[in-house]
């Protein structure tokens, strides 16, 4: 009974797997239908395409034979036409050959000439060495007019002369204590020693021990011209003397504080002044006859609107000291405004910091410096192409950032700017986008400003240009020593090495970590980042 209740059941769920199974076939063979009209579509559409890529490229095929066919014919039809010119004017041709053969023939001629005559080339050699002889000696004259005046005709008492052997042996003796000097100099470049001293300590010391070196050279020097009686050349060696005794005081000074030693350079200072105007007092006549020749033509060039520029005509400006040192001073002014509003604006909006890379002043070194480079290498480029002075300008300013940043980190463990991430970042140095800044900024620089800067400069009356200049030139050399001496006590600060110079009591006295912190806002020291941390 109870299988016949459940067969039409079952009947019923064969007929609907029948009917389910039939269905997907169905559609099975529909989707199996619309795949192949679809690929029979694009093979269709390949086809096509390939005809009309095939039919295209004969086409462009044809086209360029029957050009290269039109271009022989051209040529073989002007080569025709030639050859019936030729042939219709025969004197042509013989007139053409006539001057080659005339041409070859005074070449000959010439060659001939030069192997029958050899004494003519030995004369023109000659000639050429005279000329040259003659102008050595003319260098020759000039130096030693500059080196001997009327006073080398005066002879000198005997107590000079007695003077002049006591300098002489006096630098010879002391050789012991420049190879002495030497030796401790490299014994100082030890890495114990630039631990215990100090790079700040380091670097004076060495350059006290080549001062002093100099200085029995000197000595020496000026011994055996009072010897010789060459006033005028031991005059001008005094002028030596005397800058080296001034850089003596000074390292001296920087070591071991005010002492009772600077008595000694002082009678120095004054025993080398005395000689001096004693020896050749025409040579302060000369130099003033020649600073009011020089003022002459300062005066003449001001009227003529011409101060500064370049006489040659090959560059803009004059590269002398005085257009260099005042570019480098406006550029770094320039350049601290542009970077405190950029970051003011752009990098921190509404946050100023002070971003001054001196210890005193509103001066940015790196665009000063930089601006001097892109002077220097592009003075001759100011009348070229802006893409090719950009380039240039982004190069040297990229790798003027990049060896600058590696120079602080590693002397002092300093990082003023990280571009790590930034595009074409070069171990966070420089990157893509700076370099493209400092590209724009000399195009402006060698075509805009560069002219104006000449014009503000010039507004120095001629006759104050060197005194000014010389003022501020040693104002910004002293700011740029105190610089890194105040940077390197930080970094020793930091490292807990309390060095007991006066130079590094003198910086902690007045510029200490909070001080520092406040004046370079933007640049952080990590000690183990420096050469002498370990790195």
């Amino acid at each position: 009974m109870t299988e016949r209740h459940h067969a039409p059941g079952a009947e019923e769920r064969l007929s609907e797997e029948a009917e389910k199974a039939a269905r997907i076939v169905r559609e099975d063979a529909a989707a199996a239908e619309a795949v192949a009209e679809r690929e029979v579509r694009e093979a269709e559409c390949r086809a096509k395409e390939g005809l009309v890529e095939g039919i295209s490229s004969a086409r462009h095929e044809l086209e360029m034979d029957r050009a290269a066919a039109g271009q022989s014919a051209r040529r073989k039809e002007a080569d025709l036409r030639r050859a019936a010119e030729l042939l219709t004017h025969p004197e042509a041709l013989r007139e053409g050959a006539a001057a080659a053969v005339a041409r070859e023939t005074a070449k000959v001629e010439r060659l001939a000439d030069d192997l029958a005559h050899p004494s003519r080339e030995l004369e023109a050699a000659k000639q050429a060495v005279e000329h040259r002889r003659e102008a050595i000696e003319e260098v020759g004259q000039r130096i030693v007019s500059e080196t001997e005046g009327p006073s080398d005709k005066k002879k000198l008492p005997l107590a000079m002369k007695v003077l002049g052997v006591l300098c002489l042996v006096a630098g010879v003796y002391n050789l012991a204590g420049v190879v002495w000097g030497v030796l401790e100099a490299w014994r100082l470049f030890q890495p114990e020693s630039i631990e215990a001293l100090g790079i700040s300590t380091l670097v004076v010391q060495i350059a006290m021990t080549t001062d002093y070196a100099l200085l029995l050279a000197s000595f020496a020097f000026f011994g055996l011209r009072l010897l010789r009686n060459r006033r005028r050349l031991a005059a001008l060696t005094l002028d030596l003397i005397l800058i080296l005794l001034v850089v003596g005081v000074l390292c001296s000074v920087m070591l071991q504080g005010i002492g009772y030693y600077l008595i000694g350079y002082g009678v120095l200072l004054v025993f080398a002044v005395a000689m001096q105007s004693y020896l050749d007092p025409s040579l302060a006549e000369e130099r003033e006859l020649r600073r009011k020749l020089r003022d002459m033509d300062l005066r003449d060039e001001a009227e003529a609107g011409t101060l500064g520029l370049d006489e040659t005509g090959r560059g803009f400006i004059t590269l002398n000291f005085f257009n260099l040192f005042w570019i480098f001073v406006v550029c770094s002014v320039l350049g601290l405004g542009i970077e405190t509003v950029y970051h003011f604006l752009v990098v921190d909006p509404g946050q100023y910091q002070d971003r001054a890379g001196l210890l005193f002043g509103p001066f940015s070194p790196i665009y000063g410096i930089g601006a001097v480079l892109m002077t220097v290498f592009l003075n001759r480029f100011h009348k070229k192409n802006v893409v090719l002075i950009f380039f240039v300008s982004a190069v040297i300013g990229g790798a003027f950032e990049y060896f600058t940043s590696v120079f602080m980190q590693y002397a002092f463990g300093a990082v003023a700017w990280d571009y790590t991430g930034m595009w074409l970042s070069i171990g966070g140095r420089t990157c893509g986008l700076f370099m493209i800044m400092w590209g724009v900024l000399g195009v402006v620089w060698i075509k805009l400003l560069l002219p104006v800067m000449l014009r503000i400069v010039n507004l120095i009356p001629w006759n104050w240009r060197y005194a000014v200049t010389t003022v501020c030139a040693a104002l910004m050399l002293a700011d740029a020593i105190m610089t890194l001496q105040s940077l390197d006590c930080w970094y020793e600060r930091l490292s807990g090495n309390q060095v007991d110079t006066p130079i590094q009591s003198f910086y902690d006295r007045h510029f200490d970590n909070a001080y520092m912190e406040h004046r370079f806002q933007s640049m952080s020291i990590h000690p183990d980042d420096a050469v002498r941390g370990g790195k």
